[in-house]
């Protein structure tokens, strides 16, 4: 066991790409993860494959699409959906490998409490679960975790039993706290560790921050994305949000704020590790499952198929093993699972749909792969209940994509029955804000989109996607 290296992955949720300091996009700052990224690999081309909570996470965990998985929306009231028990995880793998293993943060991988139960013994209320011990934990040891509850400054969490852990701490730096925790008793162990930390900020609601990262913000200049529209926001599937000028730039402060809170937090990670002695022998990950439209398209939160949506920070740190520097791999949120697994030098489960990257990572090889496959259903209760009034299965539709290095490739049959078909194709080389897609009436008469038509195609072969072009 010597070779493996722990693994410490830590992933926020909703946390765009764009929304790191030294990438010189959105006006936040992020001391720690800049210093952190010159000695780092960083993917500038990292993906969410559904750009939602609880699909990313699945697809994180088990290597396999929704598609695959089951879970294809968020885990929520009036859906059936549920990271199955049977599934075969990455911290299944690494726990039979003989790693010690340990979740700290947000779950949202199990069926709502409510969905069996008016009143469940354990308190969660609306989509939130506690997942007690057994396989639903899929090989994590240590748990400090609950299942979905935005309340970020007066948390909750369950370990081993029913009994509700309520702290007034803003959950980022309680959970870094136990982190920390966790990092030292297990530092100078025989074993390796694998620890995941999952934080919920920056997610909305984004007001629910510490004064002291928003007051850094109260006089700072916010420059928009040339894509933004502030005079109608929603969310792509149809929630209003309070639209205009003031409210999006109140947004944005607070999202900044969070994100300089987060990046505080993961410094001190960092930092311990380092004081351990430990670094040469820990894969520090440092992720999200999935971005922040923030008025880009007049669009908020999640779910489409633009770049804030779908761009997530992805850097790898490995003194010794992995070079510092720059890739433009097309990481999937499937490939993680199997390419932490081929770092640690573990096999991959053939249930595994995602690539192993990792002789990429570590010099050893280069993999070609031509698109990285993008999608997302409609999921909210009525639109499933709509669907199913029409005699229609909900999970041919919604949207299917392709990203390459240069286009993004969508083809959107909408959230409601009914709406046809459209084909949109961004040039990312020149249109990088996405701003003046072409509107693909026959795609057998563009050259690139007829490419992009049949690799969609040959995706949804390899997924059994029920979706029809």
């Amino acid at each position: 066991m010597d070779n493996k290296p722990n693994i410490i992955y830590i992933f926020a949720d909703q946390w765009r790409r764009q929304a790191l300091g030294f990438r010189n996009e959105d006006p936040v700052m992020t001391p720690h993860i800049d210093r952190f990224a010159q000695e780092s690999l960083v993917f500038d081309q990292a993906l969410s494959c559904t750009p939602l909570c609880s699909p990313h996470r699945a697809a994180l965990l088990t290597g396999k699409y929704p598609q695959s998985n089951g879970v294809y929306t968020n885990c929520k009231i009036g859906a059936d959906v549920m990271l199955q028990p049977d599934e075969i995880c990455v911290s299944d793998v690494l726990k039979q490998a003989g790693y010690e293993t340990g979740y700290i943060g947000k779950w949202h991988l199990d069926l709502p409490e409510q969905n069996t139960c008016e009143a469940p013994v354990s308190g969660a209320r609306d989509w939130d679960a506690y997942t007690p011990p057994g396989l639903k934990r899929h090989g994590f040891d240590y748990w400090y975790s609950y299942g979905a509850y935005d309340h970020h400054l007066e948390p909750h969490y369950w370990q081993d039993t029913p009994e509700m852990i309520k702290v007034k701490q803003w959950s980022l730096e309680h959970e870094t706290d136990l982190a920390l925790e966790y990092i030292r008793s297990r530092s100078q162990g025989s074993r390796p560790f694998a620890l995941f930390v999952s934080w919920n900020p920056p997610h909305s609601p984004f007001e629910l921050v510490p004064e002291q990262y928003k007051s850094l913000y109260d006089q700072a200049a916010l420059n928009m994305r040339p894509n933004v529209h502030a005079d109608e926001l929603k969310a792509h599937t149809g929630e209003p949000f309070a639209s205009g000028m003031d409210n999006l730039q109140r947004y944005m402060r607070d999202y900044y704020a969070a994100v300089t809170g987060l990046d505080e937090q993961f410094g001190r990670i960092w930092s311990l590790v380092r004081e351990l002695g430990i670094e040469k022998n820990t894969l520090i990950v440092l992720s999200s499952d999935h971005g922040e439209l923030m008025g880009s398209h007049g669009l908020m939160a999640k779910h489409s198929w633009h770049e804030e949506s779908i761009g997530i920070p992805c850097l790898m740190h490995w003194p010794g093993r992995l070079e510092a520097g720059r890739t433009d791999l097309l990481f999937n949120s499937v490939d993680i699972m199997p390419t932490l697994l081929g770092i640690a030098g573990l096999g991959i489960p053939g249930t595994v749909e995602g690539t192993d990257y990792s002789s990429d990572i570590l010099g050893e090889g280069e993999t070609k792969v031509s698109s990285a496959f993008i999608c997302a259903f409609p999921g909210r209760k009525d639109a499933i209940e709509q669907f199913a009034r029409h005699g229609l299965d909900n999970r041919k539709y919604g949207w299917r994509g392709v990203r390459t290095l240069r286009h993004t490739y969508v083809v959107h049959k909408g959230y409601e029955p009914g709406v046809a078909s459209t084909r949109l194709l961004y040039d990312l080389q020149e249109d990088p804000y996405q701003m003046n897609p072409q509107v693909i009436e026959a795609p057998e008469l563009h050259e690139a989109a007829a490419r992009l038509e049949d690799e969609l195609r040959n995706w949804l072969i390899r997924t059994n996607d029920p979706f029809e072009m």
